[in-house]
């Protein structure tokens, strides 16, 4: 029973509707949805985990199994219809988790912050191998999401550093400036590596000085160095996040947004907030969600409005032009992308140095956002050719700056397949094949998963729209014998 993920409470069941209505809907027949079963739960290393046909069939008809099957069955049907499908959804019930890695309603204080940052840290170090943490981690969504984001804009005495001045803080500090330099150049170098690399290559020694930061975080500290702290646990934690949400590991980047914009907080510094809620905004869009992406943009964008920078604030833009194009809301969305063209007209005028997060955000990604929102407008309206036409000039020109920036390949990918994408809205297979040729070869030296599905995805788009193609015919096997599927490391 145990080897099968099974729960023991048979008696008086019945039928589970919501996981056969799930079921019936994603067209998997119950032998498909086993094997898939057990291929994720040997990417996690449960290797305990083996299910049939019959073991489905038990499912449907109620019984409850043990974790990490109904984690497992989330993210199937998570990715299955490209929105978030909680295990409450599939009429399962879910294991007791400690906070650290359960929820994102977390407490707003410093002490608890680096608690939950150090927990879920080691948490990811000891386990991120075998996969156990992703799948005990489940992702939160509309109400559950947001209402908890909001109490960021809420002041609090542990947020402000002028009124933390307690025995500890008033205690001579054992870091020298040197080190506290150190370990914040140490952060841009991590993310420097992440735009050239990929998620996949330094997600782990990221994670690691994390937790060596919340270490020095429970040590005295001055509340000048435990600011800066703060602002470094935050920076590394958002990073942590974007490499779990380029490797895939979605709920564990979500928890990781979460974390940084708790310890952000603690910094007093929001701008870097709203860049963590940007990044939120933008798993939202992936997993289908764009009504919870808009609220967490207008949240970002209220929480830092009065002292975020040029470049920080088109960049908030163009992540709103992304949710309302999703949204299918034309007229807001071109506002949108018209807003985040003129405010980074501004951005470096005052010459004041900006923060290196945001120093990603140059012309090339400006141009790469605003053309992906045209994109995405030209697929909710039905893959209009009208929307794909406003796409192509500004895409061309952010894979034309893209191709000059050796730092940031992965964006140059993207750009890529963004053009290829828009080619086949305008139903011209052979120059898709041609600009997604030149982002596999890219996607074979990054390590990143999402460069990998969206490229497959173009590609399965092309073949099913143009199979009898013979370039797209070609671009397939190619593909397939150059990018195969397998399980990372991460």
């Amino acid at each position: 029973m145990g080897g099968n993920g099974a729960g023991s409470e048979n008696a008086g069941k019945r039928p589970n509707e919501q996981l056969s209505s799930w079921f019936v809907r994603s067209g998997w027949s119950k032998g498909e949805l086993a094997r898939q079963v057990n291929r994720r739960a040997r990417q996690l290393g449960a290797h305990h985990i083996s299910t049939d046909t019959s073991r489905v069939r038990r499912w449907l008809d109620g019984e409850q199994p043990r974790e990490p099957i109904p984690r497992i069955l989330s993210e199937l049907f998570s990715e299955r219809f490209g929105s978030v499908v909680a295990i409450e959804d599939l009429g399962l019930r879910t294991a007791h988790q400690s906070p650290s890695v359960s929820g994102v309603d977390l407490p707003w204080a410093g002490p608890q912050t680096v608690a939950l940052l150090s927990e879920f840290s080691r948490s990811d170090l000891m386990l991120a191998r075998r996969g156990f943490l992703g799948s005990s981690l489940a992702l939160a969504a509309g109400p559950s999401l947001i209402e908890p984001m909001q109490r960021w804009l809420v002041p609090t005495a542990a947020a402000d550093p002028g009124q933390r001045a307690t025995a500890v803080s008033r205690r001579p500090s054992r870091l020298s400036k040197p080190e506290l330099e150190l370990l914040e150049s140490t952060t841009a170098m991590f993310r420097q590596w992440d735009a050239q690399c990929g998620g996949g290559l330094r997600r782990k020694a990221v994670v690691g000085q994390l937790h060596e930061v919340t270490d020095l975080l429970q040590e005295p500290q001055t509340d000048e160095t435990s600011r800066r702290l703060f602002r470094c646990a935050a920076e590394l934690a958002e990073l942590a996040g974007w490499m779990s949400y380029d490797v895939g590991l979605q709920p564990t980047a979500q928890k990781y947004f979460v974390l940084a914009l708790h310890a952000a907080k603690e910094a007093g510094d929001k701008p870097l907030g709203s860049y963590v809620l940007s990044n939120m905004s933008r798993q939202m869009i992936h997993l289908g969600r764009p009504d919870d992406a808009l609220e967490l943009i207008h949240l970002a964008q209220y929480g830092s409005r009065d002292c975020a920078t040029p470049r920080t604030q088109a960049m908030l833009y163009a992540m709103e032009a992304r949710a309302y194009a999703n949204m299918g809301q034309p007229s807001k969305c071109k506002r949108a992308v018209r807003m985040a063209e003129e405010t980074f007209a501004d951005a470096g005028l005052d010459g004041e140095p900006e923060p290196d997060w945001i120093r990603f955000f140059s012309a090339a990604e400006l141009n790469g956002e605003n053309a992906h929102s045209f994109r995405d407008l030209a697929y909710v309206a039905g893959r209009s050719p009208t929307y794909a036409s406003l796409a192509e000039p500004v895409m061309a020109r952010a894979v034309d700056l893209f191709s000059e920036d050796e730092e940031h390949q992965r964006s140059y990918a993207l750009n890529l397949i963004g053009m290829a994408t828009v080619h086949l809205l305008k139903k011209e297979p052979e120059q898709s094949t041609v600009l997604a040729g030149q982002a596999l070869r890219i996607a074979k030296r990054v390590r990143s998963e999402r460069v990998n599905t969206r490229l497959r995805k173009t590609v399965s788009t092309a073949a099913r729209d143009f199979g009898d193609v013979q370039e797209v015919a070609e671009l397939t096997d190619l593909l397939t014998a150059q990018l195969p599927e397998t399980a990372e490391a991460v």
